[in-house]
């Protein structure tokens, strides 16, 4: 589970990354993909806080939630293997 958590990080990464390329057409492939992907997920953080200044805060919440729930995984395995 936490390989996958990893893995959904960096394809979040490469979302928010691809955000400040203003010439990305997000309906063509593979762009298409990487968007329906990742937006349900960002769409669920989408308005808990308002944009500041244009820019959208729903990765970072997004991010620290995912971060946590990883950490509280290894952290579980850790301790059922002991």
């Amino acid at each position: 589970m936490c390989r996958e958590l990893q893995i959904y990080l960096l394809v979040l990464t490469l979302r928010v990354i691809l955000t400040w390329f203003r010439n990305i057409n997000w309906y063509n492939e593979p762009f298409a993909t990487l968007r329906q992907f990742t937006d349900p997920f960002l769409n669920t953080f989408r308005g808990i806080l308002p944009s500041f200044g244009g820019i959208d805060v729903s990765p970072m919440i997004g991010f620290f939630i995912l971060n946590f729930v990883r950490n509280q995984l290894v952290h579980l395995s850790r301790t059922m293997i002991l």
